[in-house]
């Protein structure tokens, strides 16, 4: 349903007025510099606003221009990253930093038709960067706005098929203000992160409970309609720490797998839980000839981590080499002392591991 103009009027008069009363005081909301919009819209992908902020602020002091984030090494903003997960959204960020920096002369293109040229941007990002520092009268439709744009105007399409999308898109274009699209877009993001939330949403204290199609047909539940077949794939990993007085031997991550560009020990993967070291030893026969030279104790939990698409279960075993024992290390691997091992960029999994068990 697409609303008429003094709809489009009463709905964007009302929006407005809830969000200045009601919206969070953050501190990419009071700029229109696109370089901290920018960053801000990066980390808070997948990731919320409480966990996000202390990220965002280490990155605005240790990068504060985009110029700055360009010349950063990529192992730094990875460490900096640690603990955020999705990792290529960091990549992506600093590689998307120096085609700002070089392509641009380090200004953000002002609309979001040319926004999308930048690597790790979607029509979100770029809608949202083009209204909040530029006021361009796009729409930014995230989850939140989905939700919203379904409940209300009784949108029942499926949000991520193509003829849903283009619903949405044909509403959210109607309802965006042509005079003040970044409040707009913020109030709309904020709405639905405070009031129209997925589950449970209070409706009784809703400023549009007269005119919401979900309330009045008892549907918040339902909408917005999203049909998702999510494969999941479970992996088992059996990580070796070697250690040789307080070196540990590690490798940086490659190819296409999770965790690229971060640091982790020998890994063995197996088809099911490991539970005795020995059957590894058919699988690397690396790890058979660094057995022989020392002492194997196992680490007794067994951790989870649980990723978008995939469930891991992790084990860890210590393998303690004499410093007098000689080892050839794989291709790629290496000793790192205590200092360098604390200083790599590494998986979050990898470093509560190193804590727990009281080696950082």
């Amino acid at each position: 349903m697409i609303p008429d103009d003094l709809e489009v009027i009463d709905f964007n008069r009302r929006l407005k007025s809830w969000y200045l009363e009601n919206h969070r005081p953050l501190p990419w909301r009071e700029t229109k510099d696109p370089y901290k919009i920018w960053l801000s819209e990066v980390i808070l992908q997948q990731t919320r606003v409480a966990q996000g902020m202390p990220y965002y602020e280490r990155f605005v002091e240790q990068y504060p221009t985009v110029f700055d984030l360009a010349a950063a090494d990529e192992r730094d903003v990875l460490r900096l990253w640690q603990g955020l997960g999705y990792y290529s959204r960091a990549r992506n960020m600093h590689f998307t930093a120096r085609q700002v920096a070089n392509d641009h002369n380090g200004r953000f293109p002002e609309t979001s038709e040319k926004l999308l040229k930048l690597k790790g941007l979607g029509q979100y990002t770029a809608a949202a960067i083009a209204s909040f520092a530029f006021d361009e009268p796009v729409p930014a439709i995230d989850g939140n706005v989905y939700r919203v744009m379904a409940r209300i105007f009784g949108i029942e399409s499926d949000m991520l098929s193509n003829e849903g999308k283009k619903e949405f898109a044909a509403v959210a274009r109607q309802l965006v203000s042509k005079d003040d699209p970044a409040t707009y877009n913020q109030a709309m993001i904020e709405f639905g992160a405070l009031q129209c939330v997925p589950a449970s949403p209070n409706c009784m204290a809703c400023i549009f409970k007269d005119s919401c199609f979900a309330y009045e047909h008892q549907m918040q539940g339902q909408l917005p309609v999203k049909i998702k077949k999510l494969t999941i794939k479970h992996r088992f990993l059996n990580y070796i720490i070697i250690r040789q007085g307080d070196r540990l031997v590690m490798h940086e991550r490659r190819g296409r797998d999770i965790w690229k560009g971060l640091y982790d020990f020998l890994l063995i993967e197996s088809k099911a839980p490991a539970t005795n070291p020995d059957s590894l030893t058919i699988l690397d026969p690396n790890f058979q000839n660094f057995l022989k030279k020392g002492r194997l104790t196992e680490v007794p939990k067994v951790y989870s981590h649980i990723l978008t698409h995939q469930r891991l279960q992790v084990r860890f075993w210590w393998l303690e080499i004499p410093e007098t024992e000689r080892i050839d290390l794989p291709h790629g691997m290496a000793f790192y002392n205590h200092e360098e091992v604390e200083e790599l960029p590494k998986p979050i999994l990898i470093d509560t591991v190193l804590r727990e068990e009281n080696y950082l």
